[in-house]
């Protein structure tokens, strides 16, 4: 199960949102021996979230490291914690790379929910004695699985609808030409020009002359749809906030964001150089950066 137990530390209990199965499969995650002391300590008397309802999901940033004289990809671990007196999400976005489709969905239609944190039993006395609240994300989807559920994980992020997608202003429309491989290229309605792009993606992707007429009339079709597609994941988004309970919103509007990179540890890749604010498309940039 994906789920972890109580053997497990606090930081990998929190499911780790989008990362793909084969690196979870295989551990890749726990390659080395992650330190997420700086998370503990903010939860623990003194600590900025001491004492506060904290929602705990993870996420992964691979990124290429110097390991013993040898160059390879990282699967770095991090974590973000919401500050919040309610849940976060109960729905999951999910980002279909082939079709360039969304879909949102709840989150237990992906088996996955906030559950209460239960601490190792060496930090009774730390964490789990404190007032601090700790849910972490959960998924109960068998690795093993091969199903379509299983393989919608490749794509998905936690979904907010108080704002709209950071990368997305209304005007963007991602077009995926089925080709193998497959081109994908965005369409901006106010300064793309249906020709102009489709002998660009002719010239840059050294296609034959008679594909441009195909890939402008593709372009024509797949923009209409597209923007109907927007207005309509717009006008979901708007009635989700209207019927949004009043505190619910209320809270949502003034929770906190933190997100926690792995401390440095003399046996772990250097970290400090590649931290970000940026959590996903939905949720924006961190407001404490750890």
């Amino acid at each position: 199960m994906v789920c972890h137990s109580v053997q497990e530390d606090l930081w990998s209990s929190a499911f780790p949102v989008g990362t793909e199965w084969e690196n979870i499969d295989i551990d890749k995650i726990k390659e080395f021996n992650w330190n997420f002391e700086n998370l503990e300590k903010t939860l623990e008397e003194g600590g900025e979230l001491y004492g506060k309802t904290v929602y705990l999901f993870g996420s992964t940033e691979p990124q290429l490291f110097d390991v013993n004289g040898e160059f390879k990809i990282v699967v770095v671990p991090v974590i973000v914690a919401v500050d919040c007196p309610f849940p976060p999400s109960d729905k999951i976005a999910i980002n279909f790379v082939r079709t360039g489709k969304e879909e949102i969905v709840p989150m237990k239609e992906m088996k996955m929910s906030w559950v209460p944190y239960v601490p190792l039993q060496d930090r009774i006395g730390r964490i789990g004695s404190l007032k601090t609240k700790i849910f972490t994300l959960c998924c109960t989807q068998r690795r093993s699985a091969q199903t379509e559920r299983a393989n919608k994980f490749y794509y998905y992020t936690p979904y907010m609808p108080l704002n709209p997608p950071e990368d997305e202003d209304g005007t963007v429309v991602r077009v995926i030409y089925p080709l193998d491989p497959p081109i994908v290229c965005d369409f901006d309605l106010e300064w793309d020009d249906y020709k102009v792009l489709a002998h660009k993606l002719v010239k840059d992707e050294g296609l034959p002359e008679d594909e441009r007429e195909k890939i402008e009339e593709f372009l024509k079709e797949k923009v209409k749809q597209g923007k109907i597609e927007l207005e309509q994941a717009e006008e979901v988004r708007k009635k989700a906030i209207e019927d949004m309970d009043p505190k619910q919103r209320e809270a949502f509007e003034n929770m906190k964001l933190y997100k926690f990179y792995p401390v440095n540890t003399p046996d772990t890749p250097d970290v400090n150089n590649m931290k970000s604010r940026y959590i996903n498309r939905y949720y924006g940039g961190a407001h404490y950066l750890m």
